[in-house]
C-alpha cells in the first residue's frame, strides 16, 4: 500500500500529539503542520517523525 499512518510531535515539549496520512510514492519530504499543542496550549510547528 502508498499510503502510511505518520505521527507529528510538538517542536517544543516533544510530545506525539497527531497522526494522518500519506502517500508515500507522492510525498517524499517530511511534512510539517503548525497545529495545536495542548500541553503547550498554544498552536505550534508539528514535525512528521516515523
Amino acid at each position: 500500500m502508498p499510503r502510511e499512518i505518520i505521527t507529528f510531535q510538538c517542536t517544543e515539549c516533544k510530545r506525539k500529539n497527531y497522526t494522518s496520512t500519506k502517500n508515500k510514492k507522492t510525498v517524499t519530504e517530511r511534512i510539517e503542520l503548525k497545529k495545536y499543542c495542548p500541553h503547550c496550549r498554544k498552536h505550534v510547528v508539528h514535525k512528521e517523525i516515523k
